[in-house]
């Protein structure tokens, strides 16, 4: 048995594959998911740049519900990231998925901002670029958090004390929430990463736990 067989073995072993797709529906998919973020990043700009008047009923339901303020934050790609990752029927159709989506949002918010905005935010961009650029190995990673192994624990509470970390105010002798939209992010990721009662007790106390642990006062 070869390196590369033991390692798919390994890896199998922490979550297996489903049977994927033909390769013309996997192309299908992958466009889709890159159209889907497109329009997202035309979307995001587009209320980057409008001004809510309460007299117009779309634009009040728009304030009411601060949907240029949620598009805005970074946990909301987060937790579509992951859940485009998580669902996906193998690691490699999450990879393509995930950075097709990122690809499509930042170029189409790129450009945007350069045609409607008027201005070129390459600064800005090229941290997102470089999200993009490693978003296919985080969505391996994500894929395997779906699993029943002790690994697939390890990464739940790992993606869970980063999801904590940007959703909540946590110090080493405070919690606080943020905001309902932050909190219910939070239990988004958690639902998406569910896998039984026990698996996610264990994550989310070992999330909380890294996450107080990182804020400890050095000196």
């Amino acid at each position: 048995m070869d390196i590369v067989e033991k390692v798919r073995k390994k890896l199998d072993g922490i979550r297996k594959p489903e049977h994927t797709s033909k390769k013309s529906r996997i192309a299908l998919y992958g466009g889709i998911f890159f159209l889907v973020g497109a329009l997202l990043g035309v979307f995001a700009k587009w209320l980057d740049t409008l001004g809510i008047n309460d007299g117009v009923w779309w634009q009040h339901i728009l304030g009411m519900t601060d949907l240029g303020n949620i598009l805005s934050l970074f946990p909301i790609w987060l937790l579509i990231a992951l859940a485009i990752a998580v669902y996906a029927k193998s690691p490699l159709n999450a990879a393509l998925r995930v950075f097709l989506f990122f690809a499509g949002m930042c170029v189409a918010y790129h450009i945007s901002s350069i045609l409607i905005a008027g201005f070129n935010p390459m600064r800005y961009m090229m941290i997102w670029y470089g999200f993009t650029a490693v978003s296919p190995l985080l969505a391996v990673i994500c894929w395997y958090g779906k699993g029943k192994s002790l690994p697939s624990l390890v990464i739940d509470m790992l993606v869970l004390w980063n999801m904590m970390s940007c959703c909540f105010a946590i110090g080493f002798w405070y919690f606080d929430f943020r905001s309902i939209l932050d909190t219910l992010i939070f239990i988004g990721a958690a639902a998406i990463l569910y896998v039984s009662p026990k698996h996610t007790a264990i994550s989310l106390s070992g999330a909380l736990v890294l996450a107080l642990l990182f804020r400890l006062p050095l000196g």
